[in-house]
């Protein structure tokens, strides 16, 4: 029943991010993507900083400076100016897309940096996610676009923040990380505005009301996660994270027009299939080490 419940949850968070995602690509013709960065980033980072001082886990301010903090923070900002410019200049679908690598790139990390082992099985579907994306992509072609090259940075800060995730101490709360994610996400707007010279508008009541609802989803979609995360196992519910992409396709399609061509989808498909078996099979290796154990 709790896993049940779990997947639910996942898909639901799913949906959420997805959604964030659509408004922040409405939203960017018309607000300054910088703006858009900066009014939800420190929103969100006011909305978990409540949550954090009133809740059992309490302020622990230090925690903040540690190095891992500080890099998981700034992939947090690097990933949302790359990521955000990426839907504003590109495809919902496409950024979308190769957004759903980070699994396989995690894996990559934790073999190269973590000295994690990574059997034959799971190489074979690294490289075939990566032929996925240079599906997607397209290189060399006329229908490739810069904005993908801004979605595979993307992808690879939050690949590179996760890795730095699973090396943090229990004491660095959960509620912290997600503050100052999003206190990094405000940071990295305002950046955006001062150096790439983007000035401020003044929202109309329609943009102001879609700010706010980019905001509700972005929290709802954290606290749904971790929720989920936190309830069932890891290996049960991980696969429930590629709804985002039916998610995503979904609303591109609906509300942007986008058509996304064959070669596109068959990349997504791939991806997918590639995250989905490598974490299916790292999560049998586990259980097999426990019961060896």
């Amino acid at each position: 029943m709790h896993n049940l419940r779990a997947a639910i949850l996942m898909v639901v968070a799913m949906a959420a991010f997805a959604a964030e995602d659509a408004l922040l690509k409405g939203l960017s013709g018309g607000v300054p993507t910088g703006q858009l960065l900066a009014v939800v980033g420190f929103g969100g980072m006011v909305v978990f900083a409540l949550w954090v001082a009133l809740g059992p886990e309490g302020m622990r301010p230090r925690n903040l400076l540690r190095p891992a903090v500080m890099l998981r923070n700034l992939c947090e900002g690097v990933c949302a100016i790359t990521f955000v410019t990426a839907l504003a200049t590109g495809d919902l679908s496409v950024a979308s897309a190769i957004l759903q690598a980070q699994p396989l790139l995690m894996t990559l990390g934790a073999a190269l940096f973590l000295g994690e082992q990574v059997g034959w099985r799971r190489w074979l579907s690294i490289a075939a996610g990566f032929v996925g994306v240079l599906m997607i992509v397209k290189p060399g072609t006329a229908a490739f676009e810069f904005s993908s090259v801004l979605a595979i940075i993307a992808v690879m800060t939050l690949a590179v923040r996760d890795l730095v995730t699973r090396r943090l101490p229990p004491e660095v709360g959960s509620g912290l990380l997600s503050a100052g994610a999003f206190g990094s996400m405000g940071i990295a707007g305002l950046a955006l505005m001062i150096l790439g010279g983007q000035e401020g508008v003044a929202p109309s009541a329609g943009q102001g009301a879609l700010m706010a609802a980019t905001l509700g989803f972005g929290i709802a979609g954290y606290i749904t996660m971790v929720i989920a995360t936190r309830i069932a196992e890891i290996a049960v519910i991980a696969p429930f994270r590629y709804s985002r992409l039916l998610f995503a396709l979904l609303l591109a399609v609906t509300i942007f027009g986008e058509r996304p061509d064959a070669l596109t989808l068959a990349g997504a498909a791939l991806i997918a299939g590639a995250g989905i078996y490598s974490m299916w099979r790292e999560a049998r290796l586990r259980r097999a080490r426990l019961v060896a154990a």
